[in-house]
């Protein structure tokens, strides 16, 4: 008799199979996406592809290894984090207790600016935020690991199907490029900061590697499922993730890019500009949906970082203070509360601001990157779980993430100009 929580063993793939790797694409698919993305192509056109290819391509091994090591071990990252050294661990509880107050207010920003476009009738920025907020955390308060792991699969459905169309019907319409339109390179230091804050949530910001092998770890216990599973629903989410980039990228080329109208890098005031993209080439009577399913996008983004922070921080608290996972789940609301709580308190110290807020939690995202990198990197290491090819792959990904981050820092302090 087989358990009926399972979802198969061995090579069997269902749809109870996917989890982790989705939601790992529902938090990404936010800011970076629906906003910095198609900035990119609107701005730049098509030259940009190169360094979401590149951001995808070498933050790849990091994400792996967070499933990679759950199943081997049953544990996650944070677990493994823990056993090499306390140092190790207590670097990444500090630096993902900031991250996730960061990332959370700033999507969560986002998504109550979406959901103004979507009423009828005005409300303030921070009655919107609460709004998202405090139903995020009922929600979550409510149902837990099982309700995330299912309504994000439907909300990537949705938006995937909504960008694909939006990007064929644009494909088919004449170009929006003016005569006269001369190219903006971004090939220069003063474009350095929009390119470092495309990268930093390109998937997403890399700490969640780690929230995405505690998801795995809960996946293994509660549905039983197998490594092969595992690293396809990852796959398949990482890979969905990085083409939809592309995507959102190729709608602000063909909707945007020198079309003559001023591209708004306010996150607010473009988000008004995103929903008429997809209007002018789908059509206006898709105005309301389009709206509702960039949303549900930014909403389950809000949704799995207060989550994801949250189980994550309280797994790492358990083992700093009783050295292993037994008290996680006592922590977990509590975490939850003070992730969304804090998230708040960012957006109103940020009113008003949210370009730079967004700004700030991108490149605060890939400045942060080389050290989750090499925490990754060297757990992995030394458990002995590493091919030749992928160390060298992480070596270099390791150098792509460090050198960036060396030349953003001498620009920042005004050591290169």
């Amino acid at each position: 008799m087989t358990d009926s929580s399972q979802v198969g063993t061995g090579k069997e793939l269902n749809w109870r199979a996917f989890g982790p790797g989705i939601l790992m694409a529902s938090a990404a698919i936010g800011g970076s996406h629906l906003i910095s993305s198609t900035q990119a192509g609107a701005l730049y056109g098509w030259q940009l592809a190169i360094m979401i290819i590149l951001a995808n391509l070498f933050k790849y091994p990091f994400y792996r290894f967070g499933t990679q090591y759950a199943y081997s071990t049953g544990n996650s990252l944070v677990v493994g984090y823990a056993k090499k050294s306390r140092a190790y661990l207590w670097v990444f509880f500090v630096l993902c207790i900031i991250s996730g107050v960061i990332s959370t207010g700033a999507v969560a920003l986002l998504c109550a600016v979406i959901l103004g476009h979507m009423l009828p009738f005005e409300l303030g920025t921070l009655t919107l935020s609460a709004i998202v907020m405090v139903s995020s955390w009922v929600l979550l308060v409510a149902g837990h690991y099982k309700l995330l792991d299912n309504v994000t699969k439907w909300i990537i459905v949705a938006l995937t199907v909504a960008t694909l169309a939006a990007v064929a019907v644009a494909v088919g319409k004449p170009s929006v490029m003016q005569p006269d339109f001369i190219e903006t390179s971004p090939w220069n230091l003063a474009a350095l900061g929009f390119i470092i804050a495309l990268m930093g949530w390109m998937p997403a910001p890399l700490e969640f590697s780690a929230i995405t092998s505690v998801w795995t770890a809960k996946k293994i216990h509660t549905d039983h499922t197998s490594r092969y599973q595992g690293m396809v629903d990852f796959n398949v989410g990482y890979m969905t993730s990085a083409i939809l980039a592309l995507f959102f990228l190729a709608l602000g080329v063909l909707v945007q890019y020198g079309s003559g109208k001023e591209i708004a890098m306010q996150g607010g005031a473009y988000v008004g500009q995103l929903i008429q993209m997809y209007t002018q080439t789908i059509g206006e009577w898709s105005r309301l949906l389009v709206t509702f399913i960039a949303f549900l996008c930014m909403y389950g983004t809000v949704i799995t970082c207060i989550d994801g922070y949250g189980r994550t921080n309280a797994e790492s608290l358990s083992l700093i203070k009783t050295g292993d996972t037994s008290m996680t789940e006592n922590y977990v609301k509590i975490w939850t509360t003070l992730t969304a709580i804090a998230g708040y308190v960012l957006i109103a110290f940020f009113l008003g601001q949210m370009a730079a807020l967004l700004k700030f939690a991108m490149i605060s995202a890939f400045v942060t990157a080389p050290i989750f990198a090499y925490l990754n990197y060297s757990l992995i290491k030394s458990e002995n779980q590493l091919s030749a090819f992928m160390k060298w792959f992480a070596i270099v990904g390791i150098a792509f993430l460090s050198g960036f981050t060396l030349l953003f820092l001498l620009q920042f302090f005004g050591l290169i100009t």
